[in-house]
């Protein structure tokens, strides 16, 4: 049993077996990351790259780590050392890639759609890393897993997201992958951070805090993207903390067993204070290595070692 797709480009359109898929096999992948070796072999052999035209801690990090745990070797291309800086073009860094004969390309670009562009010029398998503000689907696919490992279940839960929707590529994954499993997904930010015609995600949509966190499950803290307050998209640091920051006052508002999340880097002070950030209620940290598994589980899936017959049981 296989995904029906050769890459993971986004969620949007994503069928609902495929993300049940990739879920179930990073339950495996995750207990893997408990024992004292945590390295398993289906990818040996296999060649990965990691093309990261945009800065990166986490996800490289986390995508190196889960390269490495199923025994693929790895290169690691920075456009800030490469010859991007000496004028290369995409087109020809991704020839010579293509002439090296690499197995598997995860990219990060400012530039939507540059994954699918790969798609068309190599006959790797390509993974979505963050492309502009379009999608950053194994993001989206590791908040999941993290709600679903707490509540055993994603339909019916109550998510809400809050802060900078408009630029987030994490919130469109996030609200295609939760609404395809049966999640009611609520948005809440300034309108100046709120997509135009937002409405057309099929999700509620809040400019008010303290109503928009009513009944619900899970809240998922964005970043606020500080560069954004130089175009005028909000007039202060402080007025946003006071308008939507979450608080532990907020927190009386939600379910009982509510969950904190936050993709980071966080800003501490600005969209979430240190109590919320450090609460028992907070997973964030969890999601930190619920990212390994689930990464682990897509490189695992697209690369065709779930048709082979493997033992993910099987240490090095």
């Amino acid at each position: 049993m296989g995904l029906s797709t050769r890459h993971l480009l986004q969620l949007e359109g994503a069928p609902r077996e495929d993300l049940n898929l990739i879920l179930d096999t990073a339950e495996s992948f995750r207990e893997i990351l408990d024992r004292p070796i945590k390295k398993v072999p289906p990818l040996r052999g296999k060649t990965v790259l990691n093309l990261f035209y945009e800065p990166s801690t986490r996800t490289r990090i986390s995508f190196e780590l889960a390269e490495k745990r199923l025994s693929a070797d790895t290169i690691s291309f920075s456009a800030a050392t490469s010859s991007v800086k000496k004028g290369e073009t995409l087109k020809d860094t991704v020839r010579n890639i293509e002439a090296m004969r690499i197995d598997m390309v995860v990219v990060r670009h400012s530039s939507a759609g540059v994954p699918y562009y790969l798609t068309q010029c190599l006959e790797a398998n390509i993974v979505n890393a963050g492309d502009g503000a379009h999608e950053h689907p194994t993001q989206g696919l590791l908040d999941i897993f993290t709600i679903r490992r707490k509540y055993k279940k994603i339909d019916g839960l109550r998510v809400l997201l809050v802060g900078d929707i408009r630029h987030s590529r994490v919130a469109r994954s996030n609200i295609w992958g939760l609404k395809t499993l049966g999640a009611s997904v609520a948005v809440c930010g300034p309108t100046t951070l709120l997509p135009y015609e937002v409405e057309r995600f099929g999700v509620d949509v809040y400019t008010n805090i303290d109503e928009a966190m009513e009944g619900v499950d899970v809240v998922n803290i964005l970043r606020i993207q500080l560069e954004r307050q130089q175009a005028g998209l909000f007039p202060s640091q402080r007025e946003y903390t006071n308008l939507f920051g979450i608080t532990a006052e907020r927190l009386t508002r939600l379910n009982p067993n509510y969950t904190i999340m936050h993709p980071g880097p966080m800003n501490r002070g600005v969209e979430i204070t240190n109590e919320v950030a450090d609460g028992p209620a907070s997973v964030i940290l969890e999601q930190v290595t619920n990212g390994q598994a689930v990464r682990m589980a897509v490189l695992f899936l697209l690369s065709g070692a779930d048709k082979r017959e493997t033992d993910l049981t099987k240490t090095e």
